[in-house]
């Protein structure tokens, strides 16, 4: 898939995928997806780039008809950040033109609208059409001093209901489509009363029975809370085969319940941290994507495993 944007695949000097653990041997598994980032590409199986886009993005979904929905970042062309659609033709279409500091998120639902968030003064959560008719909005309870840190993957539920990180409030916010606080999930570490250890959540996931999966960036830790927000499921650095937890910020759960991972500093830390990586439910790695370049993965989309698309509802 091609379009006018496209760059030329080598800026990427890919190195091609590896696989580590127990759990698989090598080319046992391949997957292709699309990265956001300070670099916004497809990459396929094969270890070549696609398709690229000239901007850094900070979310970004493809749809069954191959349409790419990007949340991307603030620059001369958007100050405040923007929603932009991209047919599979390559044509570009804004959705939305962000007012404050940022937009950081941009989640197509299944009824066709878009869930977004604006970083600003005024932090709010909005629901827009395809057309940008204002659907849902309303303000974010979290602080207003550091625009940046306030809210990242925001994503709307099967019941209307709204899932929101917000970073230095040390938890995930659980809103109706009022706005109205329905509960949250603290993700600072026990003990850490004075947040010396930052784990900011940065994605949020509802997936299985009522379970939240959530990624704590730059404190290096993924966890998983149940339907009544104990801690289940903890991953550090201790469980894997080196310090491979670097800036955690996306993930997404698969169909088979693995779960892959995204290190923002992957390639940029003095430790050699995959961008990607994919770890089954007892910890085991199955895969991970290296590149070579000292650019990181924000978020992403897996797109396919084993060249067969991925099934079901799209959990990141």
């Amino acid at each position: 898939m091609n379009h006018p944007h496209r760059l030329i695949a080598l800026l990427f000097c890919v190195l091609g995928c590896s696989v580590a653990g127990n759990s698989a041997k090598a080319q046992d598994v391949t997957h292709s997806f699309l990265a956001c980032g300070q670099k916004t590409y497809i990459m396929g199986a094969d270890g070549e780039a696609s398709w690229t886009y000239p901007s850094a993005t900070r979310d970004g979904y493809v749809l069954d008809d191959g349409t790419i929905i990007l949340a991307v970042n603030k620059s001369k062309r958007h100050r405040g950040g923007a929603v932009v659609q991209i047919a599979p033709d390559g044509k570009e279409t804004l959705i939305w033109k962000g007012i404050q500091s940022e937009v950081n998120s941009a989640q197509p639902t299944a009824d066709g609208t878009f869930v977004i968030t604006e970083a600003g003064n005024n932090p709010r959560l909005l629901e827009i059409s395809a057309t940008g008719e204002v659907i849902v909005e309303f303000p974010l309870a979290c602080q207003k001093t550091n625009h940046h840190m306030q809210t990242r993957m925001a994503r709307k539920l099967a019941d209307g209901t709204y899932l929101v990180p917000h970073l230095l409030d040390f938890a995930v916010f659980h809103y109706d489509d009022k706005g109205k606080i329905l509960g949250k999930l603290d993700t600072t570490v026990p003990g850490d009363s004075e947040h010396k250890i930052h784990s900011w959540p940065f994605t949020a996931i509802r997936h299985g029975d009522g379970q939240t999966l959530v990624c704590c960036t730059h404190g290096n830790r993924v966890i998983d809370f149940d339907a009544d927000g104990n801690v289940i499921w903890t991953l550090t650095n201790e469980d894997l085969p080196g310090a491979w937890l670097q800036d955690p910020c996306g993930a997404q759960v698969l169909p088979n319940g693995n779960i892959v991972i995204t290190s923002y500093a992957g390639g940029r830390a003095d430790v050699d941290a995959p961008k990607l990586m994919e770890v089954t439910r007892d910890k085991q790695v199955v895969w991970t994507y290296r590149d070579g370049q000292k650019v990181g993965v924000h978020h992403f989309q897996l797109l396919t495993t084993n060249e067969e698309k991925i099934a079901g509802p799209i959990l990141k």
